[in-house]
């Protein structure tokens, strides 16, 4: 049975890339490492569509978004956060650890914050050092439109901080062009890797406002530390350079297949497993879904901590439960990185197979038939993939 990975992270990896970390490890302080590190940062800064510095560290993506926080940010200092989920609230966490005033515009599990609740709140707060919002919340399946809430950002001295780490590689994202300073990613979701990088991309605006303030209470996640050495294509301190060059393996898949091809992807399969939740007789989660995740509502008499066991165990499809007070009430379902149509169009069948098995009344085959017409009317013109 084939294992299908469809959770939002850590997600399917391509067999090139799994490849490359086989081969034999390297010594970091080379030559021959440099010209990887200088290819993963050009390669990085082509997916993000910036040519702002971006910054590789060896962690999980929360290491970004701590360094977003904490080199910013000092006791007192004001901060809106985008709250609409779990990931929104760890931007809370973070900001309260390091002391922020703290500005939370919380939005129900579902739901999004609207730019112009951010216009509202920087006219309030006209002093607010940093907004920190979410692409993609990967908790609740909605995205923000960071695009609109970029141009109202700009217009202040604040800086604009996205958590983008499910969200690059799934979904539209113009760093430069949208007014993004600080964009935290992350390897293993959309960017199909392992778990264990994380990058933050850093605007001009946003190393002035760093130039100002007095060093942070830091060693590892020094920021300028980390810019300095990646203008000499380096690390300051021992990196994860062999997921270094597996990562630069996808990064090239992604532009040789390029970005506005990869986004159409992500896009039309969104509306597939949308059009297959419907046919279903189920409910969306997202009201306003992003394009790497579909978060479905667990119909009444079915099981939502039984619906994935079965998924996985009979199906060999492994999606993801709800998480604190969403738990078994929705079922995640990821089509972001090394998934394709055909893999959604099988991951559908498997819903409506389980879904019967569950007792939930289902018209075999009208899910997959949904979909399929959505890639029949635009996904299959599309070029090839490279």
């Amino acid at each position: 049975m084939k294992y299908r990975l469809v959770t939002p992270g850590p997600s399917m990896v391509p067999s090139e890339t799994l490849l490359s970390l086989a081969k034999p490890v390297i010594h970091h302080r080379t030559a021959e490492n440099k010209a990887v590190m200088a290819e993963a940062l050009s390669l990085l800064k082509q997916v993000f569509c910036t040519k702002n510095d971006v910054a590789i560290f060896t962690s999980s993506g929360t290491g970004a978004m701590e360094t977003a926080v904490a080199t910013f940010i000092r006791p007192g200092d004001k901060a809106i956060v985008i709250s609409a989920g779990k990931w929104g609230e760890r931007w809370v966490e973070l900001c309260k650890t390091f002391g922020a005033n703290l500005i939370e515009l919380k939005a129900t599990y579902g739901e999004v914050v609207t730019p112009e609740q951010v216009a509202a709140a920087l006219k309030q707060h006209p002093d607010t050092v940093a907004v920190y919002t979410q692409l993609s919340e990967t908790s609740t399946g909605v995205g923000h439109d960071i695009a609109a809430i970029g141009e109202v950002v700009k217009k202040t001295s604040a800086l604009l901080a996205v958590d983008g780490i499910s969200g690059v590689g799934a979904m539209e994202c113009r760093t430069d062009a949208w007014g993004i300073d600080l964009l935290a990613v992350g390897s293993q979701k959309a960017l199909m890797m392992p778990p264990g990088l994380a990058f933050l991309s850093v605007s001009e605006k946003a190393k002035k406002v760093m130039e100002s303030k007095p060093a942070p209470p830091m060693y590892y996640f020094d920021l300028k530390k980390y810019l300095a050495k990646a203008a000499e294509n380096d690390t300051p301190y021992t990196p994860a350079h062999t997921l270094i060059a597996a990562q630069v393996e996808s990064l090239r898949m992604m532009i040789n297949q390029g970005m506005e091809n990869v986004w159409h992807q992500a896009r039309q399969m969104s509306k597939a497993m949308l059009a297959a939740v419907e046919a279903l007789g189920l409910e969306p989660f997202a009201k306003r879904p992003c394009e790497g995740l579909t978060t479905i509502v667990v119909p009444p008499g079915v099981d939502g901590n039984a619906w994935p066991k079965l998924l996985e165990q009979k199906y060999g499809v492994k999606v993801a439960g709800g998480q604190g007070s969403m738990k078994g009430k929705i079922i995640r379902v990821a089509h972001m990185g090394y998934v394709d149509p055909l893999d959604v169009i099988g991951i559908i069948a498997a819903m409506e197979w389980s879904l019967a098995e569950l007792g939930h009344p289902v018209e075999s085959g009208a899910a997959v038939a949904a979909a399929t017409r959505v890639f029949a009317e635009d996904y299959v013109k599309t070029p090839a993939a490279v």
